[in-house]
């Protein structure tokens, strides 16, 4: 920059300007000393207020008013330095050659340095920005117009001057910085030669060493890293054959997966596939030619998918229509673990649902080969002339067809149970793999656990070789191939995944399932004996398993469900002409408890109650239990009808029967003997010890109450209803025996010309004896029912109360009977000659026909009851009478008369027979004297 700035000084005083030739030569000389200061070897950066005056003195305005509050900072910081300074002053002995001249000399530079404009001392001072260049070279001096030409040059040449003696300045002090610091550069000099003969000795020493080591290398070292690279060499080229052989395994996984797939093994197919993709994408990736093999491989996995869904159906085919025989042989059990482990490690774990279709086709299926089976043993059914199926069905009668449905059942059974095994098996699978599961993972805790203590990891020094290779790996190589050479593979998988065992010297078999392959099998046994190699890569959830194990469980349920539903509906079919509720009571007997046998049988084997045959069960019961009671209802209402209520023989079947209830069963009796036969018919009932005269009706409804009973224990199903409706049987014959007798019904529907005492006698008596099958009865329904049910019970204890109100009410019907009879005799009665009157006779010989219509019916309690309150009644009407006749207790002639009359119906009435210990109390005809 001083060139070009010499060449303006020299054309401004050629031009003859003076003032700007002096600014401009000054200005150079400034420019020129600066640079001095800056080429300085050690840069220089102002220590203290006396430095920065010396060279920065001229950047300070003039008129500025300096105090002492601007030195404030300063002294902060320059106090402590001033301490350390005095410090060391005192230890250090000062320089003898310390010339205070010095410090005059540079007074004086720093006020030369003063003259300088601070324009030149600033750091970002360039002449190309246009402020500066004007502020340092005013154009008014370079102006030549206006005859102001002699002016101009004399301004010019004085800043020439002007700038001249600047630079002389500044050229004055950089001179004089050099000379200061002359000794610093001399003493830098000579450290410098001293440094050279340092680097020099130095050099020949390194020179020296380094022929050592290179004696010792090719003494000691040579031969050892030789051998090493050999080593590394001979790896290498067992890596490159492993990986040549592997290559060729891997070439032949197809054809494997091929032949694999011939013989249905599936598992093996699909471990092969994804131990190759594994080696593919591990040990062989980026290699060109195996580049469309995985997706190949995909594809061929696709494909098994599907070969084992196909494969699965058919065997659930083939397992459930082969010959329903007694047996529950799985069939081919290890087809079926295989398949089951191939489904799962392809997360297949719908596949259930698909042995549930063909449940449900060979459920209809056994139902239909039962139908045809026994269709074409019966000869009556020609089946071109009835082509449907269902029709042939309806053409059996009831043994024919009981006897199929037997069979149906029986098949069903074996149906089941086959179902069972199977599914059982299926999930044992499941429970194998979900232990499996279980175990894997308390392993991997334990292991973590030990790792945690064990966590001490030795320190080892790696050497780099020239090759690029580390020695401590070279040499744990070498010393591991023999065993294993897994180290390698272990740094370089993660450490989850198990080693590579593909470089292995001692296997130089190499095959895809030893090569670089995370999984790991583990050997387990069936329930049917089947072993199965249980691999790691299944990756299903505990969750997962669990939920298809109950899956696999709720199908036996819904397997016990569907030979429910078809049994159903054969019956439904065969109902639909009423054939079942034509049924007699041992039919619908046998028949329900066939039902009852199997759905127990079902609920054995698959553990849960299915309710569709059990509430068509139900469903026929109920028709049954109508049917039933109707058929017994409609019965006793003719029997009734018909009845004339006298006394009917006992038959010896009747008597066996109730001396059975006496001992405490309840059963229908059975065929008849000829022993039985031979007996003659008994004229009264005899139970526990008493006499029951009865009707034909009533022998008959004991007969059809037992029948009620023996339904329950055949049906337990319809004890409800069955109670209910022998309740509403009972209370029927009470009200409409009331009708016929007490209401004297009989007289229009069987034609009796009255009804007697004979007739209410027999009707009580029969009324008793059904209050005293009651209890028994109750007793057996109590037995038969749940507590829940109990409440049902209070059924027969109003039954009990209503006909021991019909009891009384027949009893005060006799009363009432007498009672009229005493009305209208004892009204007419005259206290007079001869004893006994003819109303007191008259009145005997109808008491005595009374005993004799009753005594025979009714105990004797009853019978002594029963007059006792006759007696009341004619004891009531006489006194009367008497009192009406004004004929008092005076011992008077009328007085005897009626004693004499009183005597003679109190000998005849006791002389009837159970009647004589009966106290009549006859005072009471007397009125009270008050």
């Amino acid at each position: 920059m001083s060139r070009p700035l010499d060449k303006t000084c020299y054309e401004l005083s050629s031009s003859g300007d003076f003032m700007q030739w002096h600014q401009a030569t000054v200005l150079h000389q400034c420019l020129s000393q600066t640079a001095v200061m800056l080429s300085l070897k050690r840069k220089w950066t102002p220590r203290n207020a006396f430095d920065l005056c010396s060279h920065c003195l001229m950047c300070v305005p003039r008129n500025l008013q300096i105090t002492k509050e601007h030195f404030a900072l300063y002294q902060q910081e320059i106090t402590p330095r001033e301490k350390v300074h005095e410090r060391c002053k005192n230890i250090c002995t000062p320089k003898d050659t310390f010339n205070r001249t010095l410090l005059h000399t540079h007074d004086k530079s720093r006020t030369d340095l003063e003259q300088v404009p601070k324009i030149f001392m600033k750091p970002d001072f360039a002449l190309e920005d246009s402020l500066t260049f004007n502020a340092v070279l005013p154009w008014s001096h370079f102006s030549t117009a206006g005859g102001k030409g002699n002016r101009d040059a004399a301004s010019s040449k004085l800043l020439q001057e002007k700038l001249s003696h600047y630079l002389d300045i500044v050229e004055v002090n950089i001179a004089h910085q050099i000379s200061l610091r002359s000794e610093a550069f001399f003493h830098a000099m000579t450290s410098q030669h001293e440094l050279q003969d340092y680097l020099r000795k130095t050099s020949q020493a390194v020179k020296l060493l380094r022929e050592k080591i290179s004696k010792i290398d090719k003494v000691m070292c040579e031969g050892s890293l030789r051998v090493l690279r050999l080593s590394l060499t001979r790896n290498n080229c067992i890596k490159a054959y492993n990986k040549l052989k592997l290559m060729a395994t891997v070439h032949q996984t197809q054809p494997t997966v091929q032949l694999l797939l011939s013989t249905s093994e599936f598992v093996g197919a699909l471990d092969l596939i994804a131990t190759t993709q594994e080696v593919l994408q591990q040990e062989l990736q980026g290699i060109h030619s195996f580049r469309h093999l995985g997706s190949q491989l995909c594809e061929l996995e696709k494909l098994i998918d599907k070969m084992m869904i196909a494969e699965f159906s058919t065997y659930a085919r083939n397992d459930l229509n082969r010959p329903l025989e007694d047996d529950c042989q799985i069939l081919e059990e290890e087809r079926l673990v295989s398949l089951v482990f191939g489904l799962l490690k392809q997360r297949k774990l719908n596949f259930y649902e698909i042995y549930g279709d063909e449940m449900i086709i060979t459920a209809k299926n056994i139902i239909k080969q039962c139908v045809v089976n026994t269709v074409s043993q019966i000869e009556e059914i020609d089946t071109e002339v009835v082509v449907k199926l269902a029709d042939q069905m309806r053409m059996m009668n009831f043994p024919q067809w009981f006897d199929l449905l037997k069979n149906i059942f029986s098949k069903f059974t074996i149906f089941l149970k086959r179902i069972k095994a199977t599914l059982n098996t299926i999930r044992s699978v499941v429970f194998l793999v979900l232990d499996k599961n279980q175990k894997t993972r308390d392993l991997e805790d334990t292991l973590q656990k030990n790792s945690a203590k064990d966590s001490t990891v030795d320190t080892e020094v790696a050497y780099l070789t020239h090759e690029g290779m580390f020695i401590s790996d070279a040499f744990s190589e070498g010393d591991l191939l023999p065993v294993a050479a897994d180290t390698t593979s272990q740094r370089n998988t993660s450490p989850n995944s198990e080693p590579c065992s593909s470089d292995s010297v001692s296997e130089p078999e190499c095959t895809t399932d030893s090569s670089s392959s995370k999984e790991q099998t583990s050997s387990s046994v069936t329930p049917g004996g089947v072993e199965m190699m249980i691999s790691d890569d299944m990756k299903l959830t505990d969750l997962e398993l669990v939920r298809l194990a109950n899956n696999i469980q709720e199908l036996l349920y819904n397997a016990s469900d569907i030979c429910h539903d078809r049994s159903v509906k054969f019956l439904m079919a065969r109902a639909k002409d009423g054939f079942l509720e034509k049924l007699n009571s041992n039919e619908f007997v046998a028949l329900s408890r066939l039902m009852e046998g199997f759905i127990l049988d079902t609920e054995q084997i698959c553990g849960r109650k299915s309710m569709s045959l059990r509430g068509a069960l139900q469903s026929q019961a109920n028709r049954f239990v109508n049917r039933f009671h109707e058929e017994r209802k409609t019965k006793l209402s003719l029997l009734l009808d018909n009845e004339r209520w006298k006394q009917a023989e006992v038959p010896a079947e009747f008597q066996d029967l109730v001396d059975s209830v006496s001992d405490g069963r309840i059963s229908l009796p059975e065929k008849k003997t000829a022993a039985t036969e031979e007996r003659k018919p008994a004229e009264f009932l005899i139970v526990e010890g008493q006499k029951y005269a009865t009707v034909g009706t009533v022998l008959l409804l004991i007969r059809i109450i037992l029948e009620y009973c023996q339904c329950v224990d055949n049906i337990p199903s319809i004890t409800t209803d069955m109670l209910t409706r022998l309740s509403d049987l009972l209370k029927y014959f009470n009200s409409r025996s009331c009708q016929l007798v007490l209401g004297a019904g009989a007289l229009q529907v069987v034609g009796l010309k009255t009804i007697t005492t004979k007739n209410l006698a027999l009707s009580s008596r029969c009324l008793q004896l059904i209050v005293h099958y009651i209890p028994i009865i109750r007793a057996h329904f109590e037995a038969r029912l749940q507590p829940k049910q109990f409440s049902m019970l209070r059924h027969f204890d109003h039954i009990t109360k209503d006909y021991h109100d019909h009891i009384a009410e027949i009893s005060a019907k006799l009363v009432a009977i007498m009672d009229s009879l005493f009305d209208k005799l004892l009204s007419k009665y005259e206290v007079k000659a001869p004893v006994p009157s003819a109303c007191f006779r008259n009145i005997c010989k109808q008491m005595a026909k009374m005993h004799e219509a009753i005594y025979d019916l009714l105990p004797e309690e009853q019978t002594q009851m029963l007059f006792l309150r006759i007696n009341a009644s004619y004891k009531l009407h006489l006194k009367r009478q008497l009192a009406h006749l004004n004929v008092v207790n005076d011992g008077g002639p009328l007085n005897g008369l009626v004693t004499s009359d009183v005597a003679f119906y109190t000998g005849n009435l006791q002389a009837l027979k159970g009647l004589n210990n009966l106290d009549l109390n006859m005072a009471e005809i007397w009125e009270q004297k008050r």
